[in-house]
């Protein structure tokens, strides 16, 4: 069986941080979505480390990893995250396997990106503006470049003919954008010569063995559910599949060979870019919130937008996903907050609802909320359950509750060592 693991907001939830906890207990961690949008942020021995594209399972000895066919591959990005675990000997080639189906980002997916960005003014989404879309574009319109074309010496013809296409779209859509293609075509090619050090495989094959011979497997999910690309908050969402379904489409699991859905959310919700987001706070909650937690984008440095937990979209993400156990992240940001709100309706149209409508936007949907005592205990030095206050204990239970589902999980700093397991 494979277990997934998936961010059930709208991604930032500490997916990184909870792969680092968990892969003492599995042989294989797969990405199997998304690209170099992702920040999977890993704290342990006084280090951080923010992980883009490699699954957060590298720095284990006894784990494989694997980059998915659902994956997007940016070769530049690629080659400075090799560079930067260069100075923790790990064995690169031993540890990490790349799928030849996942397709490449080329620059002038990025410039295109810009480009698309740029021309519709206030109207943006939010972009990362890493080429992510583009490039999931061109993989449904059948142009794509893919990691296994590295294998054949007709790589750069393909190459050139995509790249001379992006060029033509580029112009069309008359933004002033700056750029040096041939200066990001040498780091492009650089990237692939990194790239082609590491081992190609049938990720499918490759995960199909390893289930009939018993293996554990971890599909590791990038961003969050409330960005999928069919059920999130449409459009300011991300190009792919986040929910569990990608896991099947993004490393070629069959639906009945999933096991565990692991969900992860913040103890709060926040949100990157644009988008609705009914719960979101403008004072000074909202603020401290942002504070405390240090919300910023561990791959764009964006600030993130803060509020109260809003349980009918949690809700509605734990449903898609059928989810079986969830893991609460930040708790210990909560610290100090007299009263704790948590959102467990929406006014919409004039009657109340507990289901994520079609749109959320401010000017339809009006938050209900509940409100529980806050706590006012430093959590971040607690290891144990039995440690933990009251009010949390209560915040805990009441979610189970109108989740329907355990939290297996609460952590309560950035520190592999600050996770307390339920």
């Amino acid at each position: 069986m494979v277990d997934l693991l998936l961010g059930l907001q709208w991604g930032d939830e500490g997916k990184g941080k909870i792969v680092d906890v968990l892969t003492k207990n599995y042989d294989i961690i797969a990405r199997f979505q998304g690209g170099p949008n992702a920040g999977h942020t890993l704290e342990f021995d006084g280090i951080k480390h923010v992980l883009h594209t490699i699954p957060s399972g590298i720095f284990h000895e006894n784990a494989l990893n694997i980059v998915g066919n659902g994956v997007v591959i940016d070769p530049v990005i690629f080659k400075k995250e090799l560079d930067n675990l260069e100075k923790f000997n790990i064995d690169i080639v031993l540890r990490l396997l790349i799928s030849r189906k996942a397709h490449l980002i080329l620059p002038t997916h990025r410039l295109l990106d810009a480009a698309s960005e740029a021309s519709k003014g206030k109207a943006k989404i939010g972009s990362t503006l890493k080429g992510i879309g583009p490039t999931y574009m061109d993989k449904t319109g059948r142009n794509g470049l893919r990691v296994g074309d590295l294998e054949f010496d007709t790589w750069r013809k393909k190459y050139r003919a995509l790249a001379n296409k992006h060029e033509a779209m580029i112009d069309f859509y008359n933004v002033d954008i700056q750029y040096d293609l041939k200066e990001l075509e040498d780091e492009f090619c650089e990237g692939v010569e990194a790239l082609k050090k590491l081992t190609f495989i049938d990720s499918e094959e490759f995960i199909f063995k390893a289930q009939a011979e018993g293996k554990k497997i971890l599909a590791e999910g990038a961003q969050g559910s409330l960005l999928d690309i069919d059920f999130g908050t449409y459009p300011y969402v991300t190009s792919s599949n986040t929910t569990a379904a990608g896991a099947c489409t993004g490393l070629g699991v069959a639906p009945n060979k999933i096991g565990s859905v692991l969900g992860i959310f913040k103890a709060y919700a926040t949100r990157v870019g644009s988008g609705p987001f009914p719960t979101e706070l403008f004072d000074n909650d909202g603020e401290t919130m942002a504070r405390v937690g240090n919300e910023f984008g561990a791959t764009t440095g964006r600030p993130r937008r803060c509020g109260w937990l809003d349980l009918v979209a949690l809700k509605y993400a734990v449903q898609i996903n059928g989810v079986t156990e969830l893991m609460m992240m930040k708790a210990d940001v909560l610290s100090g907050f007299e009263t704790i709100k948590v959102c467990t309706a929406y006014m919409y149209g004039g009657e109340k609802i507990k289901h994520l409508p079609f749109n959320i936007e401010s000017d339809n949907v009006i938050p209900v909320y509940t409100e529980l005592k806050g706590w006012s205990k430093d959590l971040t030095k607690l290891r144990k359950v039995e440690d933990l206050p009251p009010a949390l204990n209560e915040y805990i239970t009441f979610l189970e509750k109108e989740l329907n589902v355990p939290i297996k999980i609460v952590s309560v700093g950035p520190d592999r060592l600050q996770t307390i397991h339920r």
